[in-house]
């Protein structure tokens, strides 16, 4: 259960940071295809993927919720070290997905998967940053929608592996009023702040229905594919896996590096793959 609960954490706070990918995340823990099964499967065996999907789904809660303002503050103090964590993070979990297809034959489908899907990464990253203020979101109809359709995206970028659903609503440009209006909502629940906790609540509730109904489309067709489509389905992960350290660089600004920063760094790198390694065993 504990450790459920800590990899559910790193998926949820890995979602909340643009470029680094809540599926490749999910990967690396050993857990993205017991977790597409049970969320495909959540109605049929009930009780069986509850008790996969609740450890991980609380951990997730905790991470974006929890130490949305730890992550914060590493960023804005830490900004390499962080990112080279993360980076061990995603890098940790490759040698279990290339277990999965070393037994068949690189052909060429499985270079041309690769390539495109490493190639979507990479380009939507070095589009860079868009997010404008697509405004405070203020709770009306109009925005209601716009909000739903906007979880329904980004939900299904957060469970692609390698796709960085925080990255997305930077380009769709909502990422800013989102992460603002989830600390504005932790502060008046801080504050005991109705009026705050109301406001906050109106926002979010018709984002996080677009994101679980997103999260349940887009699984479903995940399945789907992995079963007609197996090796083509891991030759595209491993694509948007490696693609991920280079949107990471891409989408940070990397010009205060200096000796300390890169032994630092080179520290936080090794833990994030022994961590991602440890969590990923069974």
């Amino acid at each position: 259960m504990l450790k459920s609960i800590l990899k559910g954490m790193v998926i949820g706070i890995a979602n909340i940071i643009p470029g680094v990918s809540g599926g490749t995340m999910a990967v690396s823990m050993g857990i993205y295809d017991k977790l597409i099964y049970s969320v495909t499967h959540l109605f049929s065996e009930f009780k069986k993927s509850l008790k996969f999907i609740l450890p991980i789904g609380i951990g997730m809660i905790l991470g974006i919720i929890g130490l949305s303002f730890l992550i914060e503050l590493l960023f804005d103090h830490f900004p390499i070290q962080t990112n080279l964590f993360f980076i061990g993070l995603i890098l940790g979990g490759l040698p279990a997905i290339f277990a999965k297809v070393k037994s068949q034959p690189i052909r060429l489908p499985h270079v041309l998967s690769f390539l495109v899907f490493f190639g979507i990464v990479v380009g939507m990253a070095a589009i860079g940053e868009v997010d404008k203020a697509a405004g405070i979101l203020n709770f009306n109809l109009v925005n209601c929608i716009i909000l739903f359709l906007i979880g329904i995206v980004a939900a299904a970028t957060m469970v692609i592996p390698g796709v960085s659903g925080s990255m997305v609503l930077m380009l769709l440009g909502y990422y800013n009023s989102i992460i603002e209006t989830i600390n504005n909502l932790i502060r008046s629940l801080v504050d005991f702040n109705m009026s705050g906790i109301i406001q906050g609540v109106l926002v979010l509730v018709p984002f996080g229905i677009g994101v679980v109904v997103g999260i349940f489309a887009i699984a479903k067709l995940i399945e789907i594919i992995f079963a007609k489509f197996p090796y083509l389905a891991y030759w595209a992960i491993i694509g948007l896996i490696i693609a991920s350290p280079f949107a990471i660089v891409l989408m940070n600004d990397f010009s205060g590096i200096n000796l300390v920063a890169i032994l630092t760094g080179a520290v936080c790198l090794v833990a994030g793959c022994f961590i991602a390694y440890k969590l990923g065993e069974e």
